[in-house]
């Protein structure tokens, strides 16, 4: 079975340009969509929330899912190779009509796959160099890094509990109790009695 797999990442996009894509493909290539997927969601989604998800799920050996772009299957490299390797996996093929990729279960998609997961590593390094440096020049340049001082939230968990807790502290309930009738911890209840100045 053939899977024709279109995905947009919200209402504004359209869905024409990547079936055109397609059709365009099948009809050079004598190809015939059997099935049609469509989806607005964001590509950065967990694939189970996915149509996607469900159609691999059921989808067999030698089937093919064909995308007008490998990005659309996800917006990021670590997504995308898990389901690459899923397909390998069952034996599915995916076709990508712009990118031309043909990843099957042999081992020059194999190595693709390879080069996917190395990328991936690499440019996650990249992006920590790079915050690295940036954080280190602004730093170098006399910037104040961090939440600027007295930016803290002046309300605090138990803000606007005051009496009831009060009345517990007057009934001598113990503070570990108080934490777990007011649902926080046991050191939250100490900071607010301090800084209320209850003792």
């Amino acid at each position: 079975m053939n899977y024709g797999y279109i995905r947009v990442s919200s209402d504004k996009q359209t869905v024409e340009n990547q079936r055109f894509e397609i059709e365009k493909f099948c009809k050079r290539n004598g190809v015939v969509i059997n099935f049609w997927i469509e989806e607005t969601i964001s590509g950065t989604k967990d694939i189970e929330q996915r149509k996607l998800g469900t159609l691999l799920k059921k989808m067999k050996k030698d089937d093919i899912l064909l995308c007008a772009e490998i990005s659309r299957l996800g917006r990021n490299l670590l997504m995308i190779m898990s389901i690459l390797h899923h397909c390998m996996k069952k034996e599915i093929q995916v076709w990508t009509i712009k990118d031309n990729y043909r990843l099957g279960s042999d081992i020059s998609s194999k190595v693709l796959a390879f080069a996917f997961g190395l990328s991936a590593e690499i440019e996650r390094n990249l992006i920590s160099q790079r915050t690295k440096e940036a954080l280190a020049r602004k730093k170098a340049e006399g910037v104040i890094l961090g939440r600027p001082k007295g930016s803290k939230s002046k309300t605090k968990k138990l803000t606007g509990k005051e009496n009831e807790l009060k009345a517990l502290l007057d009934k001598k309930v113990s503070k570990s109790a108080i934490a777990r009738i007011m649902g926080v911890h046991r050191v939250t209840v100490d900071d607010f009695i301090k800084s209320e100045n209850f003792n």
